[in-house]
């Protein structure tokens, strides 16, 4: 397990504006001149390289589990660019790390489509109250369901008339519910009572406060999760050596 921790500095772009603005003024009012676009591109970049030094440190950090058994890397990042910012640091950080994404033979959207239109999830899996559909044509129609039962005439609907599922919330064996992108995102994973019953009590001078302890079981989870998924969505497809 590996552990990405960033820092960075921001000036609000209201302050930026409103020094932008006071120096614009400052300029008329000695010149009898407005600043004009470029003047005033050229003063936001001197304002915000005047204020950084003094703007607040924002720290956030990105999670890497690597599963060598599986050949697997998995990134707990909050968005799309998190995660590829992480992956351009691993590979310059890592000599020879060579990583693509997993293809299935079935896309998300195709094999979340049809467990909407069927009702029928994979082995292990079953569908719970939580979907996003949108349309692929020009109006970019989107439809949202929360707390909402998906069985219906209405959602197989949708999807007849060529809305494609986004976004649908899984449950995996009554021990993680999960909600499964377009793009093969895991999204708000969550361990169910059945396994946190069971978590062990974390031992040692406690100095993790029991992380340790939540990461074993969070990857021992995922371990069997992700092949089910997989195998859910056709099978991988195989990759030129």
């Amino acid at each position: 397990l590996l552990k990405q921790a960033v820092e960075s500095k921001s000036v609000p772009a209201s302050v930026v504006k409103r020094k932008v603005q006071e120096r614009a003024d400052q300029i008329e009012a000695s010149t009898g001149r407005k600043p004009g676009k470029k003047e005033k591109r050229d003063l936001a970049e001197d304002v915000r390289h005047a204020l950084l030094p003094m703007a607040f440190t924002k720290q956030s950090s990105v999670l890497v589990w690597i599963d060598p058994q599986a050949g697997q890397l998995v990134l707990d990042a909050g968005s799309q660019a998190k995660a590829d910012e992480t992956m351009t640091a691993l590979v310059a950080a890592i000599d020879g790390l060579a990583v693509q994404l997993i293809d299935t033979q079935t896309s998300p959207a195709a094999a979340m489509a049809e467990w909407l239109s069927t009702q029928e999830a994979p082995p292990g899996f079953s569908v719970d109250r939580e979907c996003e559909l949108k349309a692929a044509d020009e109006s970019r129609a989107v439809v949202r369901y929360t707390r909402h039962a998906l069985d219906t005439d209405e959602v197989r609907q949708h999807i007849t008339l060529g809305k494609m599922p986004t976004r649908l919330a899984l449950t995996w064996n009554d021990r993680v519910s999960f909600v499964l992108t377009e793009g093969m995102q895991l999204k708000k994973v969550a361990l169910l009572d059945v396994v946190l019953e069971n978590k062990p009590q974390a031992v040692g001078d406690g100095k993790d406060d029991g992380f340790d302890t939540d990461v074993a079981l969070v990857t021992g989870e995922l371990r069997q999760l992700l092949p089910a998924l997989f195998e859910g969505l056709g099978g991988e497809v195989a990759q030129p050596a």
